[in-house]
């Protein structure tokens, strides 16, 4: 069993230590993100709070995941389509050899 890893991170001014068997690298862009998504609702807010800023800036995060799974979802559909488009072409172009 691999023992997870501790990484320590800045976000919004406090050190987190998060453990797990992710990529440190990957744990500080996370972080990196959430602290700068934390930044901005700050910096366009007059919120003081740093639990009302953080769920701010979580809202604003999901928000950003559900736009791009949407814009990926129909992405996909449209894919799936063409593919269907094109496989009945070829059908029908087999069907007159």
């Amino acid at each position: 069993m691999v023992e997870p890893k501790s990484v320590t991170v800045k976000i919004y001014g406090q050190d987190y230590t998060l453990r797990g068997d992710t990529d440190a690298a990957y744990v500080l862009k996370v972080a990196g993100l959430v602290d700068q998504k934390m930044q901005e609702v700050a910096a366009n807010s007059n919120l003081i709070a740093v639990e009302k800023v953080a769920i701010l800036a979580a809202v604003n995060l999901a928000d950003e995941l559900l736009r791009e799974r949407h814009g990926h979802s129909e992405t996909l559909q449209k894919l799936e389509d063409r593919v269907s488009q094109a496989a009945d072409f070829l059908d029908k172009e087999l069907e007159n050899l």
